[in-house]
């Protein structure tokens, strides 16, 4: 495996920093707070699946037999989707878009010494500007050659920390980025240091995340401790942050995004977005398509998948990339904890999740044994970087010996849970408040019920914790705003979007729908394992989207590289 050109740094260091940025997000997927158990993995086939992650007909919401897709939640209204004018033009605005951001030192940046942070002051309710402020954290890592503009970045969650992220920056972004590039990141609304919801207390996060369904309960009973945990995180927000849980879908996010760019004296905005950072860079494009300005767009979000269609696509990725772990473990030998062929490698996982589900494991905290849940969110979290898998494959292999130290760090790492524990931001319930707005599913409990099954059958690794997708979202205090439909980005410039084809989180053919949707669009095709492609494809990703970072140079539509060549 060729691993960077030398115009890349350390790609463990960056393959490290990338993993950290995203692994929030990384427990939760979804909505999968729908513990697991009361499924049987011996059983594996169902229904047929679209390749964009949904039940038979063509918008991925399957048929409720009469030959109709089944109805979607019912919608509030963002308020920061339609506005009458361009708020960049509206008198009523102009304190907001004249601001000038501060810079200074930042204070709690772990590994922040070369950045400047900053804040970025935006209205609450956008369609109503007089209705408060919200405060955004911001930090710059400086161009350390003759800067040529900002270059404003998102790692992704939603709920991933854009400020965190950026202290990252030398290591993902070529030196000639960096060099020629203020790289900025911000922590949107809710998320973190901008005025970030709090819903549990640290004591409950440990008890959340630990919590496992019973195998020998029925699929009711865990459902229910799902829907309980909930309404227990949504009674939370609400008590700390209810005032503003109406105001943090993608569209209000944009929209401060586009302050964001007059603050750093942008005509356009340069951006570079991973993961849920592909939905909000896709929706500012929709929103601003004269403003952007070098857009890339790395692991897709598709705009029109419906909460259910993410749910699937997520839980048919998930397994992929477990076989391809589980394939690559088999080829290592004697090295491997699983033995025979991939399916049968598959089983043992399976056996092993359920006998920690039975009875807990023993870690170096006496306080904190590896419980199923956490091993699962553990492996889930490797799937994302294959550059991990040979510590993934030693730390299953301590935990089938009965030592699960190694996974519990691992899934600490998932949920960004520190030393003293305590944790670092709010992904975890951030996740919960942000997509909930975003993605309607469909209303029907009969559906879902049936859906749930399929996936917990045809995808046993994680599947069963990632159904019920819009029974879930229906404890969130704030219905979903935003109709499932694609972007067009009319009048913008050539977006690139980057597709990697085994990545388990944003499936490779979310990243194909998008760049059709986009009106003016190029496809870059990274054929490797994991979750995202800039700055971990080895350098042949990097190397065509640099100089159109750099110069404006459009990469060819339809490039396919490895990272072997």
């Amino acid at each position: 495996m060729r691993l960077g050109s030398p115009t890349h740094r350390s790609p463990a260091r960056r393959h490290f920093a990338r993993l950290a940025a995203a692994s929030a997000a990384a427990v939760l997927v979804v909505t999968g707070c729908v513990p697991q158990g009361g499924q049987d993995p011996e059983q594996t086939t169902g229904a047929g699946q679209s390749a964009g992650g949904g039940q038979g007909g063509g918008n991925g919401r399957g048929d409720d037999g009469s030959g109709e897709a089944p109805a979607l939640a019912d919608l509030g209204t963002s308020a920061a989707q339609d506005l009458p004018t361009d708020p960049a033009e509206d008198p009523d605005y102009a304190a907001y878009y004249e601001q000038d951001i501060a810079w200074g030192p930042c204070q709690d940046v772990e590994g922040g010494e070369e950045l400047e942070c900053g804040t970025l002051t935006v209205p609450m309710v956008w369609n109503d500007p007089s209705a408060g402020d919200i405060e955004l954290a911001l930090a710059k890592h400086g161009a350390t050659g003759e800067p040529t503009g900002s270059l404003v970045v998102n790692p992704g969650g939603p709920g991933g920390s854009g400020v965190d992220f950026t202290a990252s920056a030398p290591f993902i972004f070529s030196r000639e980025v960096t060099a020629a590039y203020d790289i900025v990141g911000f922590d949107p609304r809710g998320v973190a240091r901008s005025e970030g919801i709090e819903c549990l207390t640290d004591e409950e996060t440990d008890e959340y995340l630990a919590t496992t369904g019973d195998p020998a309960a029925g699929a009711e009973e865990n459902l229910q401790q799902g829907l309980d945990w909930m309404a227990r995180i949504a009674e939370g927000c609400q008590q700390d942050s209810g005032e503003l849980l109406p105001y943090l879908d993608t569209y209000s996010a944009a929209r401060d995004m586009d302050v964001l760019r007059a603050a750093l004296d942008s005509e356009q905005l340069d951006y570079f977005g991973y993961s849920y950072g592909t939905y909000l860079g896709a929706t500012y494009a929709d929103l601003y398509p004269q403003r952007v300005g070098r857009f890339v767009l790395d692991a897709a979000l598709d705009p029109s998948s419906t909460l259910d269609e993410i749910s699937a696509g997520q839980a048919e990725g998930f397994e992929r990339a477990t076989e391809a772990f589980l394939a690559d473990c088999l080829a290592q030998g004697e090295a491997c904890p699983f033995k025979g062929e991939v399916a049968d490698a598959k089983q043992q996982l399976h056996s092993f999740f359920d006998s920690v589900d039975a009875e807990p494991l023993e870690t170096a905290d006496p306080q904190r044994p590896l419980t199923g849940s956490l091993a699962r969110s553990a492996v889930l979290l490797l799937m994302y970087e294959d550059g991990f898998w040979p510590t993934g494959r030693d730390a299953l292999a301590a935990a089938m010996q009965g030592d699960g130290t190694a996974l519990l760090t691992i899934a600490d790492l998932s949920s960004e849970r520190q030393a003293d524990g305590s944790y670092k931001g709010n992904g975890i319930v951030a996740i919960n408040a942000i997509n909930c707005l975003d993605h309607p599913g469909v209303a029907d409990e009969d559906w879902q019920a049936e859906e749930a099954e399929r996936l917990a059958e045809q995808f046993p690794t994680f599947g069963p914790s990632m159904g019920y997708g819009a029974t879930v979202c229906g404890q969130w205090p704030v219905p979903p705003l935003r109709e499932p439909a694609p972007v067009s980005a009319e009048g913008a410039g050539t977006i690139v979007v980057i597709g990697t084809t085994g990545d388990p989180a944003t499936p490779y053919e979310w990243s194909q729908s998008l760049a059709e949707q986009l009106d003016d669009a190029v496809l870059l095709t990274f054929e490797g394992d994991g979750h995202t492609a800039y700055g971990r494809s080895g350098g042949c990703i990097e190397q065509a989207v640099d100089p159109y970072l750099l110069e404006g140079t459009v990469p060819e539509d339809g490039l396919t590289c490895s990272s072997g060549g």
